[in-house]
C-alpha cells in the first residue's frame, strides 16, 4: 500500500510513518516545516519506501500529484497548539480548512480514502465526562481567539462527512485527546513536554490559571495503533471516534508527579490564563474521552499508562538536555 501522510514531519506523523515503514508499506509525506521537523524524520533517510516533499498543503499540484499516487491519505497537517492559534489566528484558520478543502477535493478526484485528524477541541466548553463522539459543542465568544480552532476543525468534520454523503468519498475522522511522547515539542503550549523541561532545567513548573482543570493523556503509538486500524476496518468509514485514553488528572497534580519522577527542586508557579495567553482567555474544566466506539469496532487499546508515558517522556528529554549541555561545553 502506498499512503501519504501530510504533516509527517510533525509530532503524530512522524511516528505513523514509522508505523507504515514497519508494515513494508510505501510512505510519502508532504510537510511545511512550520511546526515538523527534518529531525523527526531523519531516521528514515535512505529507506526506498519513504518520499518526502518539503511543501504545503495548500500547494494545489503538489496535492495533486501525491493524492494521485497514494492509495490512502491521512490529513494530519493543521496548525496546533494554543499558543499557536493565539499568535497566529489567520494563518491558522486558512491552514487548517483551506488546506482540509484541499485534501478532501484530491481524495474525491481520485476516489481515495481519506483519515481526517481532528481534535478534542471540537467539544468546546462541553466539560461532560466522559465525552462521547455525538456530545454537543459549547463554544465561547468569536472575540476569543482560541473557539477559531475549534471552530475550524469542526468546519472540517462538515466538509469531510458531506464528501461522504454527497459523494460517498470513504471519510473516517479521528478525534486526538491530548497525544504525547518522546519528541513531542512544548514550543507551541503542550503541556507535557513544557512541564518536563522546565523541571529537569530545575525551573519554575509554570501552571497556567488554577491547576484544577483536568485532562486526558494518551501515548503516541496507542494513537498511531488506533489511526492504523480505523484506516484497515471498513466499518470506520463515514464515522467520527475518539481516540484517547482513559482517566483524567489535574494540572497541579500532572506538575507535582513530573517532579517527583524528574527528581526536580523546580518550584511550582500559577501563572494567570490573561498572561499566559490572552486578556479574556477561556478554557475547560475536564476533558476526558468515551473510547467505547473505538474500542468495540477495532479492539483498540491503550498499552501505556500516564506514568509509563512521563518515565519515557522524562527519559528522552534528560538524554537530549545531556547531549546538548555535552555540545555547548565542546
Amino acid at each position: 500500500m502506498k499512503i501519504l501522510i501530510t504533516g509527517g514531519a510533525g509530532f503524530i506523523g512522524s511516528y505513523l510513518a514509522e508505523a507504515y515503514l514497519n508494515r513494508n508499506d510505501e510512505v510519502y509525506v508532504i510537510d511545511d516545516l512550520s511546526t515538523g521537523s527534518l529531525d523527526n524524520i531523519r531516521r528514515f533517510t535512505g529507506n526506498p519506501l519513504f518520499h518526502f516533499m518539503e511543501g504545503t498543503i495548500l500547494d494545489r499540484e503538489a496535492m495533486m500529484e501525491l493524492t494521485g499516487i497514494c492509495d490512502v491519505v491521512a490529513h494530519l497537517a493543521a496548525a496546533v497548539g494554543v499558543k499557536l492559534i493565539i499568535d497566529e489566528p489567520l494563518k491558522s484558520i486558512h491552514t487548517n480548512i483551506v488546506g482540509t478543502e484541499i485534501a478532501l477535493e484530491f481524495a474525491d478526484k481520485f476516489r481515495k480514502k481519506i483519515f481526517l485528524a481532528s481534535t478534542s477541541e471540537v467539544y468546546g466548553r462541553n466539560s461532560r465526562v466522559p465525552l462521547s463522539e455525538d456530545d454537543i459543542r459549547v463554544y465561547g465568544p468569536t472575540n476569543i481567539a482560541r473557539w477559531s480552532y475549534a471552530a475550524g476543525k469542526a468546519m472540517d468534520e462538515f466538509m469531510a462527512l458531506a464528501y461522504y454523503r454527497t459523494r460517498q468519498l470513504p471519510v473516517i475522522i479521528g478525534r486526538f485527546f491530548n497525544t504525547v511522547g518522546p519528541g513531542q515539542t512544548g514550543r507551541y503550549g503542550m503541556v507535557i513536554p513544557r512541564f518536563v523541561g522546565q523541571a529537569l532545567r530545575n525551573e519554575p513548573i509554570t501552571v497556567y490559571g488554577s491547576g484544577t482543570q483536568t485532562r486526558n493523556f494518551t501515548y503516541v503509538e496507542d494513537v498511531v495503533r488506533g489511526i492504523v486500524g480505523l484506516i484497515d476496518e471498513p466499518r470506520s468509514v463515514g464515522e467520527i471516534f475518539n481516540i484517547g485514553g482513559k482517566g483524567e488528572i489535574s494540572m497541579n497534580d500532572l506538575a507535582l508527579r513530573i517532579k517527583t519522577i524528574a527528581g526536580s527542586t523546580s518550584p511550582i508557579r500559577h501563572i494567570p490564563y490573561d498572561e499566559a495567553y490572552q486578556e479574556g482567555f477561556e478554557d475547560m474544566e475536564r476533558r476526558v474521552p468515551d473510547i467505547t466506539k473505538i474500542e468495540n469496532l477495532i479492539g483498540y487499546r491503550n498499552h501505556y499508562d500516564l506514568e509509563q508515558i512521563l518515565t519515557r517522556v522524562i527519559e528522552f528529554e534528560r538524554r537530549k538536555l545531556s547531549a546538548e549541555n555535552q555540545a555547548v561545553a565542546t
